[in-house]
């Protein structure tokens, strides 16, 4: 295609600037989602600062937006509180037990007094622990390691709620989220690396009694989750990331096309009125693209029970009778071909990208000046 037909197929396409509808009920979850993170200035949605969780059962419908963290953990012990306010968290990467020799080393305890000793020591290293981090203000730990089920009633004893096992993603996103740091030794940690929350609560669903935490009212407003319910969790993420990719390309850019194939037949017709005015062999090059870019209207048409030629005979010369580049195919037999009526609309950019790969695809097919069948000898 030519610079000229390129411009005048873009012109001719309907491209429109995108302004998105606020809506009141949780079907714009993946609209208002990146809206939330979406850095304006630069045009763009971080995805790190989106969490998908999910957990198998329920409704889709169910699915819900939380502006905050869930971590599919519970609390250490069942009986600390289930919900914390105004909360000051230690996010920790070193586990609460005693230190251990660098190098190999065995211990034989060989009596009671022995026994006691040791038993003693663990002891008031895990109070020193536990004492340090609430030196600092914290009454909350999240440690990306485990304790056993003595540093477990210490913790309840010195009423430091704590949850264990936190992966080293989660562990991430919570100190994004929450605005603190990750402290990897006990002695380092200090009152201005504790991440805050204004909510922290445990929350229980389901005949199974699942557990989540749900770290809510961040400093970093900027970081959400996506809750997914439903009955196939792994299908359900894959078409929220493609909604949500396609909610980041409006943000790149808001413009739009309108879909259906009405976008594609506009394009054919100015293909076509600039291969007409091209004098050289290069006009049956530009024609042949032409009549490419009308096979995906024609395949709509064939899918939706159409007769394909018909329907693509027809739109095409109404396109061009009525000057309206949004008539497509009526996919959805609403008695009506624009698509501006029907709201089906594409972005300019995921447009752009599908042609563009397609073309790459056929140039580098048309470089390749031989075919080796399989099994043929290289003679």
């Amino acid at each position: 295609m030519t610079r000229t037909a390129h411009s005048d197929c873009h012109d001719n396409a309907g491209i429109q600037s995108y302004q998105p509808v606020p809506q009141t009920d949780g079907r714009d979850c993946c609209e208002r989602h990146p809206h939330c993170v979406a850095d304006m200035e630069r045009k763009d949605v971080d995805f790190e600062l989106i969490k998908m969780e999910g957990k198998v059962g329920g409704k889709l419908e169910d699915t819900q937006l939380i502006k905050g963290v869930v971590v599919d953990k519970e609390f250490s012990h069942p009986q600390m509180p289930k919900v914390l306010k105004d909360v000051k968290i230690a996010i920790l990467t070193c586990p609460f037990e005693p230190p251990k020799p660098k190098t190999k080393h065995k211990l034989d305890v060989t009596s009671v007094e022995d026994y006691k000793a040791l038993e003693k020591y663990e002891k008031e290293k895990f109070k020193e622990m536990i004492q340090q981090v609430k030196s600092n203000g914290a009454n909350l730990a999240i440690c990306q390691w485990g304790f056993d089920d003595e540093a477990n009633h210490l913790l309840l004893q010195n009423e430091l709620p704590a949850v264990r096992w936190v992966g080293g993603p989660e562990i991430e996103l919570i100190a994004i989220a929450t605005g603190g740091r990750i402290v990897p030794r006990f002695c380092e940690l200090t009152p201005e690396k504790l991440g805050t929350a204004g909510l922290v609560k445990e929350i229980s669903f389901g005949t199974t009694k699942d557990h989540m935490l749900v770290i809510q009212e961040c400093k970093n407003t900027r970081a959400v989750t996506i809750f997914i319910r439903g009955g196939n969790k792994m299908e359900a993420k894959r078409a929220l990331h493609d909604a949500l990719c396609v909610i980041r390309n409006l943000v790149r850019d808001n413009r739009v096309v309108y879909g259906g194939g009405a976008s594609e037949i506009a394009c054919a017709l100015a293909v076509n009125q600039a291969a007409d005015k091209c004098p050289s062999l290069e006009q049956y090059a530009m024609r042949s693209f032409a009549d490419a870019l009308e096979v995906i209207p024609m395949a709509l048409a064939e899918n939706s029970g159409l007769n394909p030629i018909q329907t693509m005979t027809e739109v095409r010369a109404r396109q061009v009778r009525e000057n309206n580049p949004f008539l497509g195919i009526d996919c959805l037999h609403n008695n009506t071909n624009d698509m501006k009526q029907q709201h089906v609309i594409e972005t300019l950019i995921g447009k752009k990208q599908q042609i563009s790969l397609a073309t790459q695809v056929v140039k580098m097919i048309l470089k390749i000046d031989d075919i080796r069948s399989q099994g043929q000898s290289e003679d």
